[in-house]
């Protein structure tokens, strides 16, 4: 069997558009073989391409692991999440607006009774700031949000008092047990 001499003529010779072809589809994760066989380009080829020309492939995504309970009791569960978040931030929303309205303090959440008496004393006069120090008076610790001059103390200064004064209570909303993370707060 005599082999016949591969002449220059003879020789594959794709354009560009064909290797651009080759390219996208090399990057979008298929096989260097695959593409060899369909455009019918050599595989070494290919190689030298895509080293020379610096082709890169997307890295796909990590994929998202189904929880135990699968995807609708996950998407229910969140959703009872969701909800409940939102209602607790509506309730929080009606008292501080009933407050900013001149209403008494009663039921203002605690993480919120610096801002309330900040902003009542800004916008709503010197007889509502009276009435708000008398009623503060009720609760040791809050008698600190007022400096030895009578002037309310800065926001970030309440706040602070506010936590100092109830990091047990803080302790108890984040989900933190006696004897751990004994910085915080």
């Amino acid at each position: 069997m005599i082999r016949a001499m591969a002449r220059w003529y003879d020789a594959k010779i794709r354009g560009d558009d064909t290797w651009d072809e080759v390219r996208r589809a090399w990057e979008g994760g298929e096989t260097g073989a695959s593409l060899a066989k369909r455009y019918d380009v050599g595989l070494a080829n290919l190689w030298r391409r895509r080293a020379s020309e610096g082709w890169e492939r997307r890295k796909a995504p990590d994929p998202v692991p189904e929880p135990p309970e699968g995807w609708d009791r996950a998407a229910q569960g969140r959703m009872e999440v969701f909800e409940l978040r939102r209602d607790e931030v509506r309730l929080v929303a009606v008292k501080l607006a009933e407050a900013m309205r001149g209403r008494p303090l009663d039921g203002v959440p605690l993480w919120h009774v610096g801002f309330v008496l900040a902003w009542r004393a800004e916008h709503l006069g010197d007889e509502t700031a009276a009435r708000d120090r008398d009623w503060a008076r009720r609760y040791g610790w809050t008698g600190r949000f007022w400096d030895a001059d009578g002037g309310l103390r800065a926001l970030d200064e309440m706040d602070e008092i506010t936590m100092d004064a109830n990091s047990e209570a803080w302790r108890d909303d984040m989900g933190l047990p006696d004897g751990v993370a004994a910085d915080w707060p």
